[in-house]
């Protein structure tokens, strides 16, 4: 990820979005970078949206922020008005058609939204508004061709809750290994199921490390 005050010549940032038959995970890293000076190591690039959704932000951090403000702002509006919650193909349609909206003077990011509504459901962006439905899973940012090489290595379909929060916390950890533009102070995760949005311990994440 890119702080808003740097030149953008390149972005660094590794996030990831995993389906299991019970939830989306979510994981990120927490470096962001301005140009060759690191910004912060504890940038928060998983963004709740609403009450089961969550976003991934890769790219211009000012840009990602104002999307994510925009997105709760309309979720909440949504769930007042029609008094339900919005579901995530909702959502996603609903940022694609915003990203589309300015893709002349885009938004420069790559985003990931997850979230439940009668299953777990995980959606990929790219500045245009391109909009793609994953059935498995997917990441962004520099460190994504590493991250998704751990993916396609180890993931199944029938993987298990906690196998599934592992492959997402050693995928991100392989990208920062490689990737010096992905890294910081640790990693977030955050599991979305029927029961709501949750970010995981750092200790929990720890142990998911070994």
């Amino acid at each position: 990820m890119k702080s808003q005050e740097g030149v953008l010549k390149k972005t660094g940032t590794t996030t990831v979005g995993l389906l299991t038959s019970e939830a989306v995970i979510l994981g990120a890293e927490k470096k962001a970078t301005m140009g060759y000076l690191v910004a912060s190591k504890r940038t928060k690039k998983i963004l709740q949206i609403d009450e089961r959704m969550g976003m991934t932000i890769a790219g211009l951090e000012g840009d990602a922020q104002a999307l994510a403000r925009y997105m709760q702002a309309e979720l909440k509006l949504y769930r007042l008005k029609e008094e339900k919650p919005p579901t995530v193909r909702a959502a996603a349609v609903l940022l694609a058609n915003i990203l589309y909206s300015r893709r002349f003077f885009p938004y420069l990011v790559q985003l990931l939204v997850g979230g439940y509504d009668t299953k777990p459901r995980l959606y990929s962006f790219d500045p245009s508004g391109a909009l793609q439905e994953e059935t498995d899973y997917f990441s962004t940012g520099s460190g994504s061709p590493i991250a998704l090489g751990v993916l396609e290595d180890r993931y199944r379909p029938d993987l298990s809750l906690e196998e599934a929060k592992r492959l997402v916390v050693k995928a991100i950890d392989a990208a920062t290994k490689r990737d010096i533009a992905s890294g910081g102070s640790g990693i977030d995760v955050v599991v979305i199921d029927k029961k709501g949005y949750r970010e995981l311990d750092p200790k929990e994440i720890e142990k998911l490390r070994k």
